[in-house]
């Protein structure tokens, strides 16, 4: 599967020009149908994109969502979705590229995914709306567009502020057709479920008999949410919002439970623990060891 790290990798990918600024970009469908890719198999990017597809024929599809509405449609792509398309070279409407670097220089974005929760991995769905709130939300594409082309030295300020209006737009026709308590627990489950997943993930990746990825670093958070096609920082969030402990914290105890359980029970050598539990030296383990008990292995073993 494809994997675009960077807004331009994915422009040259699906056969368009490169964008102008290297972690902000925003086009109409229209500049670009004479030239994209019409079918697209599926791939993964690390950027958010809000598309607002006017009229058109095909479908996208975002995660898990299938059921791509005919009509006038917001839809979004978060970090490490999987996505794919096949689509009529007919569309009109706009859509924005926003890099991760991008949201972090401004502190409007800092709470995006809790202010903004359609934004989540497993919360994207695509969004139909009334032609009636259409100009109002093309306005703001223009406007976006308008300052990105301009040559007026502090025009991110000015994006910066249209896709928060762009945003809280999106969240009020959202919350208009979603029922806010059952939003919230779709939501919720969501969480629980990746929460779930994240932790048999962890569990099974340390098995002997596991067949690991050739990036597998299984003390990394980041090599569990390419997995489970979410941005790391997602998968933080949501482990840290349920657990009390961030994703590396529960990454880190269950490798001390297995640690500890070989060295009490079995006569395994510290260095064969130390490459069983993926360390890159036996000195590596030792440290991490001594740092989370207070004890080195051997001493451990001894009191034990």
């Amino acid at each position: 599967m494809q994997h675009f790290k960077t807004i331009t990798e994915y422009c040259r990918a699906i056969g368009i020009s490169a964008p102008k600024h290297p972690h902000f970009d925003i086009r109409s469908f229209e500049e670009n149908m004479n030239d994209v890719v019409s079918k697209m198999p599926p791939f993964r990017h690390e950027f958010y994109s809000i598309a607002i597809k006017a009229d058109g024929g095909g479908k996208a599809i975002s995660g898990y969502h299938t059921d791509f509405p005919e009509g006038v449609t917001i839809f979004f792509n978060s970090p490490f979705q999987i996505l794919s398309w096949d689509i009529v070279p007919d569309w009109s409407g706009y859509y924005i590229m926003i890099s991760q670097d991008f949201l972090a220089s401004s502190h409007h974005f800092d709470r995006l995914l809790d202010d903004y929760p359609f934004l989540k991995i497993d919360e994207s769905i695509p969004l139909e709306i009334s032609k009636e709130d259409l100009p109002e939300i093309l306005n703001i594409y223009d406007r976006i567009q308008h300052e990105y082309v301009s040559d007026h030295k502090d025009k991110f300020n000015f994006i910066q502020v249209y896709i928060l209006l762009l945003l809280n737009q999106i969240k009020r026709l959202f919350e208009n057709k979603v029922d806010k308590e059952t939003a919230k627990e779709q939501m919720r489950t969501a969480d629980l479920k990746l929460l779930s997943r994240f932790q048999k993930l962890v569990k099974t990746s340390f098995y002997p008999d596991a067949k690991l990825e050739t990036f597998a670093n299984l003390h990394s958070p980041s090599y569990y949410a390419q997995i489970l096609s979410v941005h790391p920082n997602h998968l933080n969030a949501v482990v840290k919002s349920i657990t009390g402990q961030t994703a590396l914290k529960h990454i880190h105890g269950h490798i001390l439970k297995l640690a500890k359980a070989e060295l009490v029970q079995t006569e395994s050598s510290v260095k064969e623990i130390a490459y069983s539990l993926h360390f890159e030296s036996p000195n590596n383990f030792s440290a991490f060891f001594k740092k989370n008990t207070g004890l080195t292995p051997l001493n451990y073993r001894k009191n034990a």
